[in-house]
């Protein structure tokens, strides 16, 4: 019987781990699939959305750069990906509607909040970065009751966009926030600096809060040079990967509405894989 087949489409994306998870999750469901990486240019991206149409793929997930750009090839979105206009995961529903769904912002909401201290809804947020991953934390800030949230980018007309789907986010310019980084209680960085190792911020970010958490959105390298910069320093952080398991979680239950189990198996196998 011919398999089941999903993919992930992005650029760049060797670094995903993505078929990793869902196939090990095909595996211990004993579903007759398959996920595989597709790393295509915006041209090709039609291509793909035929694919799904002529159900050739039952489901894409999206990441960078496309989580803005698929949405006009799409039928509708839905939930959160309407409030975010991003959008990472993508099914056929029984009408043959191609509908585009976000589930960064319950990925984000179940990795990290419940581990932010207590009274977290008087903390004060820092993201760096505007792009594709950026309106779903924010939204996933919003819905757990953070509202003083701030967010940097190089680019300060992305920031402005932001700001009008989400009118009380205050903007920063680039070169301004790493001198009023003592004012958070936590820092977000949704950028891709940090995936290649000769990735580094430029900001002088040293004067922190003794009480800081560090969030890096970014999983593969476990440990980019600004965890490792705030580990040094005894400030408590966490990486990317949690958050790209819970988002894969409900993708997975999306696509084939069985809710996969976060084993202690799949855990390591994620974590044996990261470089």
């Amino acid at each position: 019987m011919k398999k089941t087949k999903f993919a992930i489409i992005g650029n760049p994306i060797s670094h995903s781990l993505s078929p990793i998870m869902h196939n090990y999750w095909f595996k211990k469901y004993k579903i007759n699939a398959e996920y595989e990486l597709l790393e295509i240019d915006k041209s090709e991206i039609q291509n793909v959305i035929n694919k799904i149409k002529n159900k050739e793929i039952k489901g894409i997930n999206v990441t960078l750069p496309y989580k803005n750009f698929i949405i006009p090839f799409l039928t509708k979105t839905i939930n959160d990906a309407n409030e975010t206009h991003s959008v990472n995961t993508v099914m056929l529903d029984d009408n043959n509607n191609l509908i585009g769904e976000n589930t960064d912002v319950f990925g984000f909401q179940a990795a990290y909040l419940k581990s932010i201290p207590n009274q977290a809804n008087k903390k004060k947020v820092l993201i760096l970065g505007a792009g594709g991953v950026a309106p779903s934390i924010i939204l996933a800030l919003l819905k757990s009751n953070i509202s003083d949230i701030s967010l940097s980018n190089r680019t300060f007309e992305k920031s402005l966009f932001l700001k009008k789907k989400f009118k009380n986010l205050n903007v920063v310019k680039w070169n301004d926030c790493s001198k009023d980084i003592n004012k958070f209680d936590i820092v977000i960085n949704a950028t891709s600096l940090g995936l290649n190792s000769n990735d580094k911020f430029t900001n002088d970010f040293s004067n922190f809060k003794k009480t800081l958490v560090y969030i890096d959105t970014i999983y593969n390298p476990a440990e980019t040079k600004m965890i490792k910069y705030f580990k040094s320093n005894k400030i408590k952080t966490f990486n990317g990967l949690n958050m790209f398991i819970y988002q894969g979680q409900k993708a997975f239950y999306l696509w084939n509405k069985i809710n996969p189990e976060v084993d202690d198996e799949l855990l390591e196998l994620l974590e044996s894989k990261l470089n």
